[in-house]
């Protein structure tokens, strides 16, 4: 088995139990101070059927292809082609993958194969922290990618825009959304929370389209909305709604995709469609995820 995130170690310690006394599992981690953490541990606990080795998850670990299974612990930007030439005929991966070109949007997905090509066999919401190219101290309050304007004053906030191809090089219509949502003209509350936030990360993936932006403000609340340069309206996790104005268009057309979301039937995660599109990509081939109306 191949684990794609070492961590404390403790998860490839769970691993190494259920592959037993004849299974191996081999841990990588892009941190050299995790894997040797993890390695000590290992070592103090007598656990001696895993190894662990500092390296690029992205690229699998061909040293000891091919595995049964590969589980990853972290959101690359699309399933890897070197992990499916990896995987044995029978094998199976584990993997959380991106619906949209933005953080925090993502599927885990468990992936087969048939005739050599990958297949979804299922998925379920829920994500984790992006994967990075080097070793970070905190992947979560900034991601690595696909974030198009932030900010470390008061505190981190961030933008990550569907538009951004309109934008131009200066990220300037970034800025302005993200400061017109820092400092909301209007704000309401949704008459029907508790929101179900993990369906909504996804339907609005949909229903929102190039428009959908996720916004990570000061107080470190997130939200999902409608936004552009002149105008933009979030809904928070915690069901409140921040605009620009009361009569914002962004307002009106976040009111519309809620709407269409709650006729939905606030979707679960069987209800969408699922593909894995081939994406040859040079700096990382494979294939994305992506997502359609059920």
């Amino acid at each position: 088995m191949l684990e794609i995130g070492t961590g404390t170690g403790y998860s490839g310690a769970l691993l190494a139990i259920r592959a037993g006394a004849s299974g191996r599992v081999t841990s990588v981690d892009i941190s050299e101070d995790l894997v040797g953490w993890a390695t000590r541990l290992h070592q103090r606990r007598g656990v001696t059927t895993i190894t662990c080795h500092t390296a690029d998850g992205l690229n699998g670990y061909p040293p000891h292809a091919p595995y049964q299974r590969i589980a990853a612990w972290c959101a690359p930007p699309r399933l890897p082609r070197a992990w499916v030439e990896q995987l044995t005929p029978d094998g199976r991966i584990v993997a959380c993958l991106p619906i949209a070109e933005q953080p925090c949007t993502t599927l885990i997905a468990t992936i087969t194969l048939s005739a050599g090509q990958p297949h979804v066999e299922t998925v379920t919401f829920g994500g984790y922290a992006q994967s990075t190219a080097t070793a970070v101290d905190d992947a979560l309050t900034l991601p690595g990618r696909w974030v198009d304007h932030h900010t470390g004053h008061p505190q981190p906030a961030w933008v990550s825009i569907g538009w951004r191809e309109h934008d131009d090089p200066h990220h300037t219509g970034a800025r302005a959304a993200l400061n017109l949502l820092r400092r909301p003209g209007h704000t309401e509350t949704y008459q029907r929370a508790p929101l179900d936030w993990l369906s909504w990360t996804a339907y609005s993936v949909i229903v929102g389209g190039s428009q959908r932006s996720f916004v990570a403000l000061d107080d470190g609340r997130r939200g999902i909305g409608h936004t552009t340069a002149s105008t933009a309206a979030i809904i928070l996790a915690d069901g409140t709604i921040l605009a620009d104005t009361a009569d914002s268009p962004s307002l009106a057309a976040l009111r519309t995709w809620l709407n269409h979301w709650e006729q939905a039937g606030r979707p679960g995660p069987d209800w969408f469609g699922i593909s894995l599109v081939p994406n040859e990509e040079d700096e990382l081939p494979g294939w994305d995820l992506q997502i359609t109306a059920g």
